[in-house]
């Protein structure tokens, strides 16, 4: 696994890496507080709800098939609720998918924390999330990503014709983000991912959070350091 370096304390936009200046960015959520996002059961509410009356951190993924992803919410799966509780801090997770593909997608990667989607991508373009992946030899990778490019791709592949539906559940090219904000629409921390790989370190978003902890993440989640 990847080495956890100390965690950013400014907002930032991932363009070429977490941590090489990449240029700062702001954004305002009252410009997206109403749009909706929709539950497992096709359920919408709006996107105000997830941080009005509480701080929450908001991870933004790619498409439920991308296996980078897979594998990044199979360790936010690992964060024990009682610590979020206990620091009254929520952690949601959202994909571009239609609706139906979220009970699987828990399933498969045991996450049970909160979990909406945005099918048109309406919060993920205004908020401006890339549509693009951009990579460079400095960029540090994801510690969360234990497949190789090759093997992860198979397993996105054979995932999407296995599927009871053929697709790709999301955009292919969009890109995620990871953002801490409220209570209210302050923003504390704002990432864009470059790419697929791009990933906050989890220990590093926990810290930014105000959540004291540190995980290790190579089976199963225990804290090391509290």
């Amino acid at each position: 696994m990847a080495e956890e370096k100390s965690p950013i304390t400014q907002q930032i936009q991932s363009g070429t890496s977490r941590g090489s200046g990449s240029p700062l960015v702001s954004v305002d959520l009252r410009e997206v507080e109403d749009c909706v996002i929709y539950d497992r059961h096709g359920t919408c509410i709006p996107f105000k709800s997830l941080f009005q009356d509480r701080k929450s951190i908001i991870i933004f993924v790619r498409n439920f098939l991308c296996y980078s992803c897979k594998e990044y919410v199979d360790d936010l799966s690992k964060i024990p609720e009682v610590i979020l509780k206990g620091a009254g801090v929520s952690l949601v997770v959202i994909g571009q998918s239609a609706h139906h593909h979220i009970q699987p997608f828990c399933s498969l990667t045991g996450y049970a924390h909160e979990i909406y989607v945005d099918p048109k991508r309406i919060i993920y373009q205004k908020l401006g999330m890339k549509r693009e992946a951009k990579f460079t030899d400095s960029a540090q990778p994801s510690p969360h990503v234990k497949s190789g490019v090759f093997m992860g791709q198979m397993k996105s592949l054979w995932r999407a014709i296995t599927s009871p539906v053929f697709d790709f559940q999301g955009d292919i090219y969009q890109q995620g983000g990871a953002i801490i904000a409220g209570p209210g629409p302050q923003v504390h921390f704002l990432h864009f991912d470059a790419n697929h790989l791009d990933h906050m370190p989890i220990n590093w978003l926990l810290q930014l959070a105000g959540i004291e902890v540190t995980l290790n993440f190579s089976k199963q989640a225990k804290v090391i350091h509290v």
